[in-house]
């Protein structure tokens, strides 16, 4: 699998999104670093954006970080499809893992600005980000079901060699399962993805068929097993070439 694209000045992000239109790509996900204050820097690329948008009809989806009101109301003007974000449920993780001078409601807080702006929000809630111990995922779906978000994304943390956090392990199968039990139990009518953050081997495939029987309505890069298995509970299998944040699209066709 490749990394993504650079795309580091306004000027190139144009050059790439139309030579992805031109190769037949249907939509983009722009991300990035985040500031030390919890943000993406995309103000300067909304000009950029609303261009894309106009002229190649794009799917644009934006990771944000922790957004200003002015920014949010820039990207909704700008047409940005969906804005996808990390919510954290604890304080303490926030300080330990993001290092960041920053707290809970500063993520509901983007949640709000989002939300008043009209960008369709698909909060991402990343089991085991406190060292591969749960401690605000709860937390963190409780601040989500109090907005209206278009979808729900359940991530799992994957130890990354070189880091920190090469030798942690990462929560069990059960755990991220329990977490999108509980995500159901609160957002009935949600949609909600496994994303594609999870670890491999199997691991992954006891945690997709978990999942399953957790009531998650798409799975990112599903295992064999999982897909046999929702065919065995008569469950209707749809594949689609788009980010998994886009499952309320599908659904909603």
């Amino acid at each position: 699998m490749r990394g993504m694209i650079p795309a580091t000045t306004p000027e190139k992000l144009l050059e790439v999104l139309r030579e992805l239109s031109r190769r037949g790509c249907v939509g983009c996900l722009i991300s990035g670093g985040c500031t030390p204050r919890g943000d993406v820097p995309l103000g300067r690329f909304v000009d950029a954006i609303a261009e894309a948008k106009r002229e190649l009809g794009l799917t644009i989806l934006v990771h944000t970080g922790i957004i200003s009101r002015g920014l949010a109301a820039r990207l909704g003007e700008a047409g940005v499809d969906a804005a996808l974000i990390d919510i954290i449920g604890s304080d303490e993780t926030i300080r330990s893992v993001y290092h960041l001078n920053a707290s809970v409601d500063d993520y509901e807080g983007a949640l709000e600005a989002l939300e008043e702006a009209g960008v369709p929000t698909v909060p991402h809630v990343i089991v085991g980000l406190h060292y591969g111990k749960l401690k605000g995922e709860i937390n963190a779906l409780r601040i989500v079901s109090r907005h209206k978000p278009a979808a729900l994304v359940i991530i799992a943390l994957i130890p990354i060699p070189r880091t920190g956090m090469s030798g942690i392990e990462p929560p069990k199968p059960e755990e991220i399962a329990g977490v999108i039990a509980d995500a159901r139990l609160l957002m009935e009518e949600t949609p909600i993805a496994l994303g594609c953050m999870r670890p491999k081997g199997a691991h992954r495939t006891r945690t997709d068929l978990l999942a399953l029987e957790a009531s998650v309505n798409a799975i990112a890069y599903p295992t064999r097993e999982a897909v046999e298995r929702a065919e065995d509970l008569g469950l209707k299998v749809h594949f689609s070439p788009v980010c998994c944040s886009q499952v309320y699209v599908d659904i909603n066709r």
